[in-house]
């Protein structure tokens, strides 16, 4: 039995860490954030972390794929053990301080291509560490793939594809679009609530002194009828809501909310960071004349940033294009590039660039 399972949990195991390696290679700045998240003092308090999660990130996703190749091939067996043994015991704290305490709601395991939630996600890593255990019990029946000479050019290969991979989509952007803004998208209709929706459900418990004694009663959301003296109450989500794919996206100013406005333009450039502190300085420099050829070309220009109009004014100084502020979280999803760039026309999204390919906007 034991000679069937471990081949079959090994190749389980294998594929399962590439196929994730792979889904955040193709994105590590997304992963990037997730890292960030998990490093904020909300959750784990480690805020020494955050400016090293970029890093953090592109070590992790890399290291997962060739663990993965590593054990499909059988090379360095007792040392990709210990590393697969590493790694999901810390996904494992991770996805399981994510549950109990309910503070990322999504771990990234699987990018946003594969969609988990923190339970569902600390199953998978408990599944997993049981079969890389039962893999280090029975490793002796773990044989090695072919020659040596074919493992150390196959480990090779795979270690400078996913180095060439993650150096081009970080230099350009993910090469297949999991998001929900990815080309193609209507975002007006990505935005709609159906009439029919399921809406979410809650629990109110309500905290009243009840003759000396403190009491909670549970209801739906009505007030009880208790004779007692009220003290508080505290609300409990039971079941989640519909929730449309894209939902924190907006475009306002002080004086108005301009989202739907401009999503009805017919041609829209929009240029978008989620922090100029943060942004590619030679790559603001370029907005001015971006600006100029696209409005030459009859598009509307539009910034959108979560930065102050201070922070705008001292980026780019006395600029003419209209700047619009909106949810960080949003404009970090919508382009993985500070600064980036979309096309919209009549809501829909056209086209897409990094910075570094600024001039290759098809307008």
């Amino acid at each position: 039995m034991k000679s069937i399972l471990t081949p079959i949990a090994r190749f389980f195991v294998g594929f399962l860490f590439i196929i994730s390696g792979l889904i955040k290679l193709n994105d590590p700045v997304g992963f990037s954030f997730k890292l960030e998240e998990y490093f904020s003092p909300g959750v784990l308090n480690m805020e020494f972390l955050m400016e090293y999660a970029l890093s953090i990130s592109m070590f992790i996703v890399v290291v997962e794929v060739l663990l993965g190749v590593f054990l499909l091939l059988g090379y360095k067996l007792k040392w990709t053990l210990y590393s697969l043994i590493a790694m999901i015991v810390f996904f494992t704290f991770l996805t399981f301080y994510s549950a109990y305490f309910n503070k990322v709601t999504d771990c990234g395991c699987f990018g946003d291509a594969i969609k988990l939630t923190p339970w569902e996600s600390f199953t998978k890593d408990v599944i997993l560490l049981v079969l890389i255990a039962y893999l280090w019990v029975n490793r002796k029946l773990i044989n090695p793939i072919k020659t040596r000479r074919f493992r150390t050019i196959t480990v090779l290969i795979s270690m400078l594809l996913s180095l060439y991979y993650l150096a081009y989509v970080y230099a350009h952007l993910p090469q297949v679009d999991f998001r929900a803004y990815k080309i193609g998208v209507h975002i007006p209709t990505a935005m709609e609530v159906p009439e029919d929706a399921p809406q979410a459900i809650y629990n109110y418990h309500w905290k009243f002194n009840v003759e000396g004694k403190e009491e909670i009663y549970t209801t739906n959301g009505s007030y009880p009828t208790i004779d007692g003296e009220f003290i508080g109450v505290e609300t409990e989500l039971v079941q989640k809501g519909y929730e449309p794919p894209i939902h924190d996206f907006g475009m306002e100013t002080p004086t108005g909310d301009y989202t739907q406005e401009l999503l009805n333009e017919d041609q829209l450039l929009l240029l978008i960071s989620y922090d100029l502190d943060k942004s590619n300085l030679e790559a603001l420099q370029q907005f001015e004349k971006l600006s100029k050829k696209a409005s030459a070309k009859g598009y509307r220009v539009a910034l959108l940033t979560a930065s102050s109009n201070e922070v705008i004014e001292s980026k780019l100084g006395a600029t003419s294009i209209e700047s619009y502020f909106s949810d960080q979280t949003a404009l970090k999803t919508i382009v993985r590039s500070n600064p980036g760039a979309i096309i919209v026309k009549k809501g829909v999204i056209t086209d897409k660039k990094h910075f570094n390919d600024f001039d290759k906007l098809e307008f």
